[in-house]
């Protein structure tokens, strides 16, 4: 896990605006998390353009990841956050958490590989 969110957000960005499961509802929701709990990440001029209407929700969605990108490695932590709170099943859906959990997949096997095998060696050992 050594991506910082900056990096995971940029990776992850196709991903969030091609995501149908991301509506205008839940983008309001993530955006108006960022601007209430953190003003300084979201100031509430960024989030009334955000939130504009008017403008395609993957064009808003799209606009801000961006903007959080420039923000840097806290603003981007805090989305994925948000994203987390909000949008449960999109967040466990995202390209890096689907490489994290298959890392952990891996590495789970191996250990149970090891563990299995150092007891099945033991018992030959300790067969006369």
């Amino acid at each position: 896990m050594g991506d910082s969110f900056l990096e995971q957000l940029t990776e992850d960005s196709v991903f969030l605006k091609a995501e149908r499961r991301l509506d205008t509802e839940l983008v309001d929701k993530v955006i108006l998390q960022l601007n209430r709990i953190y003003p300084q990440i979201l100031s509430d001029k960024e989030a009334t353009k955000f939130r504009n209407l008017d403008v395609p929700t993957g064009v808003r969605l799209g606009e801000l990841l961006a903007h959080l990108q420039g923000k840097g490695e806290e603003a981007c932590r805090e989305f994925y956050r948000a994203l987390h709170l909000h949008v449960e099943e999109v967040y466990y859906s995202l390209p890096t958490r689907l490489r994290l959990r298959g890392c952990f997949s891996v590495a789970m096997g191996m250990a149970l590989l090891y563990y299995y095998s150092g007891k099945q060696f033991s018992s030959y050992l300790a067969s006369p």
